[in-house]
């Protein structure tokens, strides 16, 4: 059930990240799912040692995870943005 949840919430915020960048016209449904999860193991290994917040990916929905895992969706989508086109934007 856990996983069920990551891969509905992860393709959210991965969708909502993708808005904020300007990249959602490039995205489909599953890749969306893709960077939401992916962003949110991003986060696990960067943000949380430092904000001591769990990701999403750890089973914690709180509004805290959430945020976690949104900042981190946004720093991969910037990353990708970063190499396919030199700059983050």
């Amino acid at each position: 059930m856990t996983w069920l949840l990551i891969i509905i919430i992860g393709g959210i915020l991965g969708w909502l990240a993708s808005k904020v960048m300007g990249t959602d016209a490039q995205q489909g449904v599953i890749l969306n799912v893709i960077v939401g999860i992916v962003g949110a193991l991003l986060a696990g290994l960067l943000l949380s040692p430092l904000l001591g917040v769990s990701p999403i990916t750890s089973g914690n929905f709180s509004v805290g995870a959430l945020l976690i895992s949104f900042v981190g969706a946004i720093i991969l989508l910037a990353i990708v943005n970063f190499f396919r086109r030199g700059r983050l934007r």
